[in-house]
């Protein structure tokens, strides 16, 4: 039986779509998280037995949460220990975010395999600490420092619901225009306030095209609200989270986001992005993430503080007015994909349960 740990949607998604392929292969899996947070119930809605172990992160500054946080990420290890033992755990997989510290250190403790998985441009804090306890680490791009043997690029896992997406049937799904122009508007599962509005701003009243803007579910209400008061009309479609989000990328002809783990789904799917990185992530993985997707051609990249709805606007009218060069950035989000990373995940796993 395999252990994923994970910690917030970002994290659950990637390892998700490992634990997909390692299910395939007739592997039992199971899943710890932290519960209370954006990824909680997801395993559970794939049919995945889930074990919560209460945790959280630390802040970026001294602060007197940050005590409460050494003390539940002690306990968490004889807690996670314990979860390993009933669960009869062969391997512990992290999947990145603050549990993955907690899980490596319980499995090394138990004599477990370890293997970590870093979905972003740099390395986290929590894997960095849990390296040493790891096997294995697989990354999602090349990672400057880390070489050798334990270190593995394969790519971010996505599951076969991204790879199979299509215009068509995310259309279909979405009730949008089978043949107009389209627009995805996402800033992250938690939502973006500066991409809310601009968007809103470039693009009502009169939205040219479809417009399908995830809002994130704490901002649904507001965007929504405005969105009928600047009088968008029936073109303007607002919403909070999208549990078939791949679908809703399959159906746009531009996507407008983050760039979080999302840049592997957009390449997955092929579809060309603008990409606003989240300026507070931490080390900045975010413009690490959309800067691999710019120089492979298929996005272009606005700072946060450069993100204005006339800026939008215009960056989205040229490109509208350029068929050719859309195809082109969609050519090169699919050359730059690695639609295998699961699979190539699945491998490693496997290699390490039998030594």
């Amino acid at each position: 039986m395999v252990i994923a740990a994970g910690g917030t949607a970002g994290h659950i998604m990637p390892a998700l779509a490992l634990a997909e392929e390692l299910r395939a292969r007739g592997m039992e899996v199971s899943f710890v998280g932290v519960g209370g947070r954006a990824g909680s119930g997801i395993p559970e809605r794939h049919g995945y037995p889930e074990d919560h172990v209460p945790l959280r992160g630390f802040d970026r500054r001294l602060s007197l949460r940050n005590l409460w946080s050494v003390v539940l990420a002690a306990l968490a290890v004889p807690r996670m220990t314990r979860v390993l033992r009933r669960r009869r755990a062969d391997v512990v997989v992290g999947g990145g975010g603050y549990m993955a510290g907690p899980a490596a250190i319980a499995g090394w403790l138990t004599r477990r395999r370890v293997v970590l998985m870093e979905a972003d441009s740099r390395l986290g804090l929590a894997n960095r600490l849990a390296a040493p306890f790891a096997k294995k680490v697989t990354l999602a791009f090349p990672v400057a420092g880390r070489r050798g043997r334990k270190y593995v690029v394969t790519g971010r896992p996505v599951g076969r619901a991204v790879r199979d997406a299509t215009r068509e049937e995310g259309r279909r799904r979405l009730g949008i225009d089978p043949s107009g122009t389209c627009i995805l508007v996402a800033g992250g599962s938690q939502g973006a306030q500066s991409i809310n509005e601009a968007a809103i701003g470039a693009f009502c009243p009169t939205p040219p095209f479809q417009v399908v803007h995830v809002a994130g579910e704490r901002n649904a209400d507001e965007v929504r609200s405005r969105v009928e008061e600047g009088g968008c009309g029936p073109r303007y479609h607002v919403h909070g989270f999208l549990d078939d989000f791949p679908q809703a990328i399959a159906a746009a002809d531009l996507v407008i986001s983050r760039s979080g783990g999302s840049v592997f789904e957009l390449a997955a799917v092929g579809r060309p992005a603008i990409l606003v990185p989240y300026p507070h992530a931490t080390a900045d993985h975010q413009t690490g993430n959309a800067r691999w997707l710019a120089e492979a051609g298929a996005a272009l990249m606005i700072a946060d503080d450069q993100l204005s709805a006339d800026r939008l606007r215009e960056v989205v009218g040229a490109l509208l007015a350029e068929p050719e060069r859309l195809a082109v950035m969609a050519a090169a989000a699919r050359a730059a994909a690695r639609p295998d990373a699961a699979e190539r995940i699945a491998d490693i796993v496997e290699a390490v349960a039998r030594r």
